[in-house]
């Protein structure tokens, strides 16, 4: 289901990068069909390839920040599931966030043994490049 979102979502940024471009608003501004115009009335493809070259990267660089984000929210949801499956693990009374894949888990915990195992979950997740630990018994 998440990744199905992700893919939404970029095809929305694609869809809205293109409307823009064929629109003519780039940058704030309003471009004019004079601007593409050279000095004999004919296109200049010059300038038509950089704006296309700009709106492309500005869509490539929306495009990565929401996947980042969905996916920073994939990893934390992932986490959270891992820990209300397990048995020895009191879901609610612990907190995940990810930031650019790195892990925060907070709250307090029973034991020794639910804190290791609350951590090892975390670390054991794809995508996981770093766990924080701020757990408290």
């Amino acid at each position: 289901m998440v990744r199905a979102f992700m893919r939404l979502i970029v095809v929305l940024i694609i869809i809205v990068a293109a409307a823009a471009f064929f629109l003519g608003w780039l940058g704030g501004g309003r471009a004019h069909p004079s601007d593409s115009l050279g000095t004999a009335g004919h296109i200049d493809t010059s300038k038509a390839e950089r704006a296309g070259a700009k709106v492309g990267e500005k869509t490539a660089e929306a495009a990565s920040r929401a996947a980042e984000i969905l996916s920073d929210s994939a990893l934390t949801a992932k986490i959270k599931s891992k820990m209300a499956l397990d048995d020895t693990v009191r879901a609610r009374a612990v907190d995940v966030s990810t930031t650019d894949h790195v892990v925060t888990l907070s709250g307090t915990v029973r034991s020794q043994a639910e804190h290791d195992r609350v951590v090892q979950l975390a670390r054991e997740t794809d995508g996981v490049t770093r766990v924080i630990d701020h757990l408290s018994r």
